[in-house]
Parts: structure tokens; C-alpha cells; sequence
């Protein structure tokens, strides 16, 4: 059946003009800034309480990461059939209050002597499976919250905030571990789940979900359904192809980073903390890039050329040498650079992706789009581990490095590179198995692609 969704679901409230003056996106954007710190602070706070609380060796903190990745590989593809037929401000608050419960349990074990390894395995399951709802669903939400000539607007405001979490809570839960105790400290990332359900529970504006028919198809169905979509339409296709190889080279180099920075360069923590942590500029200039250079360039030509500079520029650190007072403020530059074009990649490619997926394939895109790019991302990561031993530190970052140039090159080589200042239309009905296949005809605005 057809969907007969509309984006402004709710003519009593009807979209302010203007993002900002609208209390219902400053909710969400409050949910899931807040969201986004907890999620990126125990990546960092549960390893170290795995450390200093059960003095976990190697093998363990592996096991640990890796069950906290495990969600993305097995659940994304699942998550996102089951986003289309839900309210997503539903799924976001439930996802909430389940990481609060499961900080919360940490926190309170750690502090009575009760915790063991596998309690904080099954901590990072919960974490990572509920972070993998909360994330499907925040990206279909806003398609369903505001007009579509404010997309690039709210992924702009949305995508800056996550950005700057992915970089700057590492270092926060970091910080918090020092300061306080392990189990405090995860007590603190429990707080930002709460203020996270607060805010999104605080959300008005009536939200209407895709028609389904009477008989829906099958899980399996509906995953199939979103696969062939995304495998069927270039840009999206692209999107997955580039995705994947930027990930699994980043997890790869980022491996090789952690090390390179300490052991070559003989950076101490804070100085390495300092230099992770201006990305986060970077990323908020990035995203009020996002908002203007799309619309002015052509987003083609900005993906191709951002990721090209952003991902480019890694290629610089492995030629660092000398002392901190050189290598620290060379670092703080390349990491600014990164974040900025990076994030403006990010802004832009969820902009199109919301374009040209309709309303009731919205969250399988993403989910298919996360599994396809964020899957592999443990292989990444042994892999980093592989070459460090093998070639060297230094050899083994400029490898990596390079390994990322594949996605701008990807992008580059597809139609993704003639978008033009306008992005594609949208078609108003949620494709089925056997027409999701079809390519749509991707949009050129003469004189801007690339």
C-alpha cells in the first residue's frame, strides 16, 4: 500500500520557518547531543572501569570492545525494519531509558564490589544494542519533524553535535575516570541518557508512521526490501561502497594513531587527548559549512572535494617528527582540518540520503547504510593491530592513511559526483522488493556538479 505519510503530520502545530524557533527540533537536538555524549563516553568509561575496577588484560578489553561493536554487524539491518513502522520519538525514549538502567546497574555494581567481567560484557551489549535504536531512529525522525527545505538545516545542527561527541566524549569520559572513580564516572554517563529522555520525551508535534498494509510482510521481507533499495539506487550504493572503505581504514589507522602518537612522538596523554580533541571544532565548523556550500557548489563537488581534503590530510601525520612544541601544534591543525571536512561529508551525505529515500524506507536506508559502512569496523581495527606489528608504526599509518583516499576516489567515479545544487526528488511511496531495484534518475543541476 502506499504510504500517505506527510512531513508536517500535524496541522495544529504546524513547522516554524525557522529551525531554531522551533521547541520540538531544539528537543530533539537536545535529546541527542546529550545521547551522543553518553554513547561516546562509555566507549571510554567502560574499558577503563574493565582496567581499573577488574584489572582486565588484553584479551578482555578485545572481548569488551567488541561486544560493545557486535550490535552494528547483527542488528542494524533488523533495527531498521522496525523503525519505518514505529514512532520514532517512542523508540529514542525507550532506547534512553534502557542505557540509564544499564549505566545505572554498572555504576551502582562497581561501587559495591559486585561487578564482574561478565556483567560489564553484558552492560556493553545493552549499550551498543540500544545506541544502535537510538541512532536509527534520531535519523528518521527528523524527516518526520520538519520541512523538507530544512533537512540540510537539522542534519547540519544534528550531525555537529555527534561529531564533536565521536571526538570530544572519548576525552570526557577519559577526564571523568581520572577525576572521579570508575563507577562515578559511569554513574555520570547515566545522567546524559536521562537528559536525553527528558528532552525527547518533551517532543509535542504529533508523529504520524508510514501506512502498512493490514498484513505486513515478513522481517526478512522488509530487510530484503531495504537492501535491494539501496543497492538499486546509485547514490546510495556509492554512499555504502565509500562509507565502508573510509571505516574500515579509519578503525585500521586509528589503531595504529593511538600508538604512534605515545611511542614515535612521545606525546604524553594529555598532550594526545588535546590533539583528538580539535576535531571537535573542526566538526562544528563543518557542519555550518554544510548548511551553505551544498546549496552554492553543487553536493557533488563538496562531497568529492571535502572528503578528498579531509581524509587527505591524515597523510601528513606519519611525516611528523621532532619535539611536542612542533609535532602538537601540527596535530591540532590536521585534526582541525579533518573534523571540518568531515563532518561537512557527513551533513551532505545524510542530506541526500534523506532525499531520495522515501518516507517509509527511511529507516531501513540508514540502517542498511550503517551495517554496510560500521560492519566491519572490528576487522578494521585488527587489522590496524596486524600491520603495526608487522611493518612498523610509521609505515603501517601511512598505509591506512592512504587506504581512506579510496572513498573520496569512490565518490569521485560515480554519479554521486554530478549532484547538483538541488537535491534529488523524492518519491512519495515506499518502493517494494521488486521495483526498489530500479536506479533512480539522479538529478543534475547544469553548471554546478562536478
Amino acid at each position: 500500500m502506499p504510504s500517505t505519510f506527510s512531513p508536517v503530520p500535524d496541522p495544529g502545530r504546524p513547522v516554524p520557518s525557522s529551525l531554531w524557533r522551533d521547541r520540538d527540533f531544539r528537543r530533539l537536538w537536545t535529546g541527542q547531543t546529550a545521547s551522543q555524549l553518553g554513547e561516546h563516553t562509555s566507549l571510554v568509561m567502560l574499558p577503563l572501569f574493565a582496567v581499573l575496577t577488574l584489572n582486565a588484560d588484553a584479551g578482555q578489553l578485545g572481548a569488551l570492545r567488541a561486544m560493545g561493536q557486535a550490535p552494528i554487524m547483527l542488528l542494524s539491518l533488523f533495527v531498521g525494519a522496525w523503525v519505518d513502522r514505529w514512532r520514532t520519538r517512542t523508540v529514542m525514549v525507550l532506547a534512553d531509558v534502557g542505557r540509564t538502567l544499564a549505566m545505572g546497574i554498572a555504576a551502582a555494581a562497581g561501587l559495591l564490589g559486585w561487578l564482574g567481567l561478565p556483567t560489564l560484557l553484558a552492560v556493553a551489549f545493552a549499550v551498543g544494542t540500544l545506541s544502535v535504536f537510538f541512532d536509527v531512529a534520531y535519523q528518521t525522525s527528523l524527516v518526520r519533524l520538519v520541512k523538507r527545505d530544512q533537512l540540510v538545516r537539522g542534519n547540519s545542527a544534528l550531525e555537529g553535535s555527534r561529531s564533536a561527541a565521536q571526538i570530544g566524549g572519548p576525552a570526557l569520559g577519559g577526564a571523568l575516570v581520572s577525576l572521579l572513580s570508575a563507577p562515578i564516572a559511569a554513574a555520570t554517563g547515566a545522567l546524559f541518557f536521562t537528559l536525553s529522555f527528558l528532552s525527547i520525551r518533551g517532543i509535542r508535534r504529533r508523529e504520524s508512521i508510514p501506512e502498512h498494509p493490514e498484513s505486513p510482510p515478513r522481517i526478512w521481507r522488509r530487510i530484503h526490501e531495504g537492501l535491494r533499495f539501496v543497492a538499486g539506487n546509485p547514490s546510495l550504493r556509492t554512499v555504502c561502497l565509500a562509507s565502508a572503505a573510509f571505516q574500515v581504514s579509519f578503525a585500521a589507522m586509528m589503531t595504529v594513531y593511538l600508538l604512534f602518537l605515545p611511542r614515535e612522538l612521545h606525546l604524553s596523554g594529555t598532550a594526545v587527548g588535546l590533539a583528538l580533541a580539535a576535531t571537535g571544532p573542526g566538526a562544528l565548523l563543518g557542519a555550518l559549512l554544510a548548511a551553505r556550500l551544498p546549496s552554492r557548489f553543487g553536493h557533488g563537488t563538496v562531497l568529492v572535494s571535502a572528503a578528498a581534503l579531509g581524509d587527505g590530510v591524515l597523510l601528513c601525520v606519519p611525516a611528523l617528527h621532532g619535539s611536542s612544541a612542533v609535532t602538537i601544534p601540527a596535530l591540532l591543525l590536521i585534526n582541525f582540518v579533518f573534523g571540518t571536512f568531515g563532518q561537512l561529508v557527513n551533513v551532505t551525505v545524510m542530506a541526500v540520503r534523506q532525499a531520495v529515500t522515501p518516507d517509509g524506507m527511511q529507516g531501513r536506508a540508514a540502517a542498511t547504510i550503517t551495517f554496510v559502512g560500521m560492519g566491519l569496523t572490528p576487522l578494521g581495527s585488527l587489522l590496524g593491530g596486524f600491520l603495526a606489528q608487522e611493518w612498523g608504526l610509521r609505515t603501517s599509518l601511512l598505509a591506512t592513511a592512504a587506504g581512506m583516499m579510496l572513498s573520496p576516489a569512490a565518490m569521485a567515479l560515480s554519479p554521486l559526483a554530478r549532484l547538483g545544487r538541488t537535491l534529488p526528488a523524492r518519491r512519495d511511496t515506499t518502493p517494494t522488493a521488486t521495483d526498489a531495484a530500479v536506479p533512480e534518475e539522479t538529478h543534475r543541476d547544469s553548471g554546478a556538479g562536478a
